[in-house]
């Protein structure tokens, strides 16, 4: 017997009951007609014995509470001509078979739960329509921004974020029905997605557009969400920002943005880093830097300069005699946190300082180097370059 077969087939009409008949009823009708036509009773009669296999049959089906209502739930949906497929359904018919859909769950005269697992998504407990074969439906997106200042970028930091998003309302508990009991879409029959030819034998599928691809209609709105399932809902999350981050990045947290619908996984958060300005750190990718002033003695005799760190002790470096202004010293490991959890290094740039009020002492001190000096011209170099140019 094929499945077709099998879902078409009226076992009410084989045991000769109503849909309405109890479980008494249907036991006694069903001993009725299996004393009468019992094979041993009629030996050699075909016809007795393919009659008795349909009782039983019927009967393995009606006898059975889980089995009886899944066959009413699905006679129901297909009725008895098959699949039929909701007014404004794309093409307007289908070629349907529901081998394809059963899987030949009911092949050899049961339904062997092949119905449970089909229809229990589709169909609640109470008889009434209460979900959808759709997919599970992923959470939306977010983006939200934070501020962050220098040191927290470079050391990481904990954050408070208070976001919005369309989470389940709760008024009706996500169906978009005030009742709680919405309806399979007779359009999209309760798929979410209609078909539209695209030429060259392909077809496409687009979200249904009556149930804007939620598989199901509300018959009674919900007032708070106007039958979509979905509402703004507001929330405070402590969001941990990885140290290293640099100004402008953009961070993705997984799982972290609005709920799924029907055990869909939630969305994913996306935090835009704005970072604040330091008084004397500045950062160059993984290095931070630092200008550091030091006095013309020690710039021309060399000597050891402190340098301040971001959120630790000072450094000592040895500036060598004869150090120019504007060069640049490394202090390692004292640098932002890359990935890896290793330190960026730390660029320290000399900065001589001009002296601009100076003591009587220091002045005689200051003639005395020019009088030594008076011979060398640090410009004669530059002369005869701009000669040759």
């Amino acid at each position: 017997m094929s499945t077709k077969d099998f879902i078409e087939k009226d076992y009410y009409k084989v045991l000769g009951v109503p849909k309405d008949a109890t479980e008494a009823e249907i036991k006694k009708a069903y001993r009725k007609l299996a004393r009468e036509f019992h094979p041993d009773a009629n030996k050699g009669n075909a016809k007795a014995e393919e009659r008795f296999k349909e009782i039983s049959e019927a009967n393995d089906v009606l006898g059975d509470p889980k089995k009886r209502k899944e066959y009413d739930e699905a006679r129901a949906l297909f009725g008895n001509g098959g699949f039929r497929p909701g007014p404004g359904a794309a093409g307007g018919s289908f070629n349907f078979d529901l081998g394809d859909l059963f899987g030949g769950a009911a092949q050899g005269g049961g339904f062997g739960g092949g119905l449970g697992d089909v229809f229990g998504g589709l169909f609640n407990r109470g008889g009434g329509a209460a979900g959808t074969r759709t997919q599970p439906r992923r959470g939306q997106d977010i983006e939200s921004e934070v501020t962050l200042s220098f040191t927290e970028a470079i050391e990481g930091a904990t954050v408070p974020l208070r976001m919005s998003s369309q989470a389940p309302c709760k008024a009706c508990s996500g169906t978009g029905d005030k009742n709680g009991t919405p309806r399979v879409c007779p359009t999209c029959v309760g798929t979410g997605q209609v078909a539209r030819g695209s030429g060259g034998g392909f077809s496409l599928t687009d979200p249904c557009p009556d149930c804007k691809g939620r598989g199901l209609i509300a018959e009674h709105p919900c007032t708070e969400c106007k039958g979509s399932g979905r509402a703004k809902s507001s929330r405070t999350m402590q969001v941990r920002i990885p140290a290293g981050v640099t100004d402008g990045q953009r961070i993705r947290l997984r799982g972290k943005g609005a709920p799924g619908e029907r055990g869909g996984p939630a969305g994913d958060l996306y935090v835009v880093v704005h970072v604040g300005e330091h008084p004397v750190f500045g950062r160059k990718g993984d290095n931070l830097t630092v200008t550091v002033p030091v006095t013309y003695p020690e710039a021309a005799l060399g000597g050891e300069v402190r340098v301040p760190t971001l959120g630790g002790p000072p450094v000592t470096l040895k500036l060598p005699p004869g150090t120019p202004n504007g060069r640049t010293m490394r202090a390692r490991g004292k640098g932002a946190v890359r990935k890896d959890g290793t330190r960026g290094d730390l660029l320290v740039t000399v900065e001589v300082r001009v002296p601009t009020d100076l003591s009587g002492k220091a002045r005689d001190a200051l003639e005395a180097y020019r009088e030594a000096t008076a011979g060398e011209d640090p410009r004669a170099e530059l002369f005869e370059a701009a000669k040759g140019a």
